[in-house]
């Protein structure tokens, strides 16, 4: 079983991350220029926050809020789920599912590591079966 850990190390550790205070237009400009849908939201090295392009369109387009006007505090996801790094991907497949969420920092200690999101697990688990599904016909081949 692939842990947290282990599809980071592959994937690359780099974060991401805004104040509660930029501006929700440059956390937009940073996101575009990056291609990811969520910045992490940190204030000294505490995880506040989560900004996503869900929370843009609920919180700022809908609300009628100027976006190079609006703080990001002001329309983030404050509670954010997290999980560390040793356990799986089934429970980060789990906890995105039963909690609707798109992106997962991973914390150890309360010092965030990283971040996954539905896409970086669902094509994992898809690699991994391919894999199982090959080695199998192989076997089956070779009899």
């Amino acid at each position: 079983m692939t842990t947290v850990k282990e599809l980071l190390k592959a994937k690359g550790e780099e974060i991401w991350s805004i104040t509660p205070d930029t501006s929700v237009y440059t956390a937009l400009e940073i996101m575009a220029e990056k291609n990811v849908g969520a910045l992490l939201v940190v204030e000294g090295e505490q995880l506040v926050g989560i900004f996503s392009e869900r929370d843009y369109a609920r919180k700022g387009i809908l609300k009628g809020r100027a976006s190079k006007d609006t703080p990001v505090r002001d329309v983030m996801t404050g509670r954010v789920f997290s999980i560390h790094p040793d356990n799986s991907l089934d429970d980060c497949l789990k906890l995105m599912t039963d909690k609707h969420i798109r992106h997962l920092p991973i914390l150890d200690n309360d010092r965030l590591r990283g971040m996954l999101t539905i896409g970086d697990v669902v094509k994992h688990i898809i690699s991994e079966q391919q894999t199982t599904i090959q080695s199998l016909e192989e076997y089956i081949g070779a009899r």
